[in-house]
């Protein structure tokens, strides 16, 4: 190990500095910023010498006296007894080094280099940069092509340094009552007015507070003046400030390319769900999923073993408990994610694909007959979705089949690399130093895609989990079609659901960005089993739509930690119902008992509630019957772009509906009141103007008005619009 470590960029974690890195990385000129080193504890002193010849100290300090965390923070730290919360949430290490840091003003350009111990690293350059008038292109264009006078030149700033522009700063007006609402899903809050919140794809491991798996530089303001919406042309990152400092702004950054500092804001008018059509036909359009993604799916990450895996399925069907799909987690070797785990094979050092004749599958083994396996589920009416990860794992197999497919893909250049031409390695805590394949390489996605053909082709899977995307940290990594990570790290997860889309009809993504519409399906991500986190997982159910992600759904109830109460799953389970995509799934629990599956049968058992899975069977057998409905009302969302689950405003021009931001409409016909909060035998729903039916009960309601309504645990208010 080195005695002195410097990074000025870190490892680039969007939220967070390295205890080695400059801070910030591209200082301003006028302000100060902090060169961070770490170094041995025999190193008894450091300093920054610049090419002025001036020599600057740096001090010790602890690390707990430095800034670490900036931007918008997740709601409150990740706690847990899984391997995941102590990985997400593990605080920087300083590994027995100790931190010096110094504080320097920027002022013009200059390097500098780091000093101690008798080790020298650097030189370092320093660009302070500064905001003018000028510097770039900001064009604003409307729907019609012309432009549009939203931006005055006054509002308009370049941030500029020596190598050209860096970032472009504007803003856009807000009049009063004016709600804006999009940017991705988010789980914070429908209405993002007086929000601060940027765009950047990004894995926050539970709790996301203002952090999203899924963003998008869209948004739609909607009020008393009318409705238009705007997107930001860039996959580079941008930052949002609605109206949280200046009322009648919403205040945009965003980052720009030097070489062409150029960017477009096309602006959007008509309905709701005309902007919203627009937008997605403009960033590449939707496509509309299978049938069988509207009926109920289930899931496991315990569940390892084909055995398990058709037991559940069968014990499910025994509980007349309906199943459309199974989606099998732990199904690989958690190693190649081409291979059943046991299976034998003989090793291609090539890193070429195999065929399903290349496999021997013990008959003692996990996996004995995937072909069988998948036929049996398919005889029963349920189909069969596989997990992915777009890595490569570095730190397991050696001498076998994943390590030649890591030395397959660094020769044959299809890895994302760095700066300096070598692979990128994982920066981040899930799956730490793992490999990228780079997906703008198309030589590239047909390899990617030809270890996985057989399972399709020949096994017979029906969709993959397209889980992660999130992994490629770094503003100069270089992908194959000439961009870099600033430009094409937030477009990885849509190019790796794209490529998978080649291989089947289905794939169902954590991660996304602009275009998600797309590749079809997506999910929440990962979350507690907690009353908040149903909440937010419905408002990010409602921001997705705005934002294109139309088919969508979450893990009931939550997935990660202790069980939910039988409350909890039961109300999460009527909402689910009346959601795009009704879906269980479990997180890995080391085999640990009690179990901690998010079955029916295993909540009834935990909570000794018998009645759970009575309930839980009347709404899946209910989800089947709403299936065509469903389906109709998914073309009628890619025809017209009026999200399928969607906020109020969409349909009912009433300001009231904004006090009820958890109700939505579920297509044309129903509207839905999800109960929220726990304990409540009744429950407050507000119906807009018209003739309202209520789904369970028959009875008809004039609005607008405000219904109390009884609320079992066997109901969800739910609305039929009369006509």
């Amino acid at each position: 190990m080195n005695l002195l470590s410097h990074r000025p960029w870190g490892t680039e974690h969007p939220y967070r500095y390295d205890l080695d890195q400059r801070v910030p990385a591209r200082p301003v000129a006028g302000e100060t910023y902090e060169i961070r080193v770490l170094a041995d504890a025999s190193v008894e002193s450091v300093c920054a010498v610049f090419d002025s010849g001036e020599t600057v100290p740096l001090h010790r300090v602890a690390p707990a006296d430095l800034v670490t965390d900036h931007g918008p923070p997740p709601a409150p730290a990740v706690t847990g007894d899984g391997h995941l919360a102590a990985a997400s949430s593990a605080a920087a290490d300083t590994d027995g080094r100790t931190v010096w840091v110094c504080v320097v003003p920027a002022e013009s350009d200059t390097s500098y280099v780091v000093s101690g111990g008798g080790e020298v690293l650097g030189p370092f350059a320093v660009e302070p940069a500064r905001w003018r008038p000028d510097g770039g292109q900001l064009s604003l264009v409307d729907d019609s092509g012309q432009p549009a006078p939203f931006v005055q030149a006054s509002d308009v700033a370049w941030l500029v340094g020596s190598s050209g522009a860096r970032q472009v700063r504007f803003a856009l007006p807000l009049r009063d009552g004016e709600h804006v609402v999009g940017f991705g899903e988010r789980f914070h809050g429908l209405d993002q007015r007086g929000e601060r919140l940027d765009v950047t794809v990004f894995e926050q491991y539970k709790r996301q507070g203002h952090r999203t798996y899924l963003p998008v530089p869209f948004a739609l303001v909607t009020g008393p003046h009318g409705t238009w919406g705007f997107h930001v042309v860039t996959t580079r990152r941008s930052w949002y400030d609605v109206g949280a400092s200046t009322t009648d702004q919403l205040q945009v950054r965003v980052e720009v390319d030097p070489g062409d500092p150029t960017v477009q804001v096309r602006i959007f008018h008509g309905s709701p769900a005309q902007i919203v059509r627009d937008f997605v036909a403009s960033v590449g359009g939707a496509v509309t999923p299978p049938d069988w993604v509207f009926r109920l799916w289930m899931s496991g990450n315990e569940w390892n073993t084909q055995e398990r895996v058709l037991a559940e399925v069968e014990r499910s069907l025994a509980a007349r408990i309906p199943v459309g799909a199974v989606v099998i987690e732990a199904w690989s070797d958690e190693a190649t994610f081409t291979m059943f785990r046991d299976a034998r094979y003989p090793l291609h050092p090539d890193g070429s694909p195999h065929r399903l004749a290349d496999f021997e599958f013990p008959a003692d083994g996990a996996w004995p007959d995937p072909v069988g396996m998948v036929r049996a589920l398919h005889d029963r009416g349920v189909k069969v979705v596989l997990w992915q990860i777009p890595l490569i794992p570095t730190d397991r197999g050696h001498g076998e089949q994943v390590e030649a497919d890591a030395q397959a893909l660094v020769r044959q250049g299809f890895a994302v690399r760095e700066a300096d031409g070598s692979p990128h390695h994982n920066r981040g805590w899930w799956f730490p130093g793992a490999l990228l394949p780079d997906f703008t390489n198309p030589a590239a996605v047909d390899w990617w895609l030809a270890k996985r053909r057989y399972l399709v082709d020949e096994v017979g899977i029906d969709g993959f989990k397209t889980d992660g995307g999130e992994h490629p940290w770094g503003h100069d990594l270089r992908y194959a079609d000439g961009t870099r990570g600033d430009e094409t790290n937030n477009r990885f997860p849509a190019l790796y659901a794209a490529a998978y889309h080649r291989l089947t009809d289905v794939t169902f993504s954590r991660a996304g960005f602009t275009g998600a519409a797309a590749a079809p399906c997506h999910w929440a991500g990962d979350e507690d089993s907690t009353w908040d986190a149903y909440r937010a997982s419905i408002t990010a159910g409602l921001t997705a739509g705005v934002s294109g992600i139309w088919f969508w759904g979450w893990d009931l109830a939550g997935f990660s930690g202790e069980i939910p109460d039988a409350e909890l799953y039961l109300r999460a389970t009527a909402m689910a119902c009346f959601c795009p995509i009704m879906q269980y799934h479990s997180e890995f629990n080391h085999h640990r008992l009690p179990s901690r599956d998010r079955t029916p049968w295993n909540i009834a058992e935990r909570t000794g509630d018998a009645s759970v899975l009575d309930t839980f069977r009347r709404f899946a057998q209910l989800r089947e019957t709403l299936v065509p409905y469903l389906v109709a009302q998914a073309r009628i969302t890619v025809a017209t772009g009026r999200p399928l689950m969607r906020p109020l405003f969409f349909d009912h021009d009433d300001a009231r509906v904004w006090e009820w931001p958890l109700q939505y409409q579920l297509g044309d016909e129903l509207l839905v009141a999800p109960v929220t909060a726990p304990g409540v035998t009744r429950w407050p729903v507000y119906l807009p103007a018209g003739q309202w039916t209520d789904f369970f009960t028959g009875q008809v309601h004039n609005g607008p008005c405000v219904v109390d309504r009884p609320v079992p645990l066997t109901e969800i208010p739910v609305y039929r619009r009369t006509g």
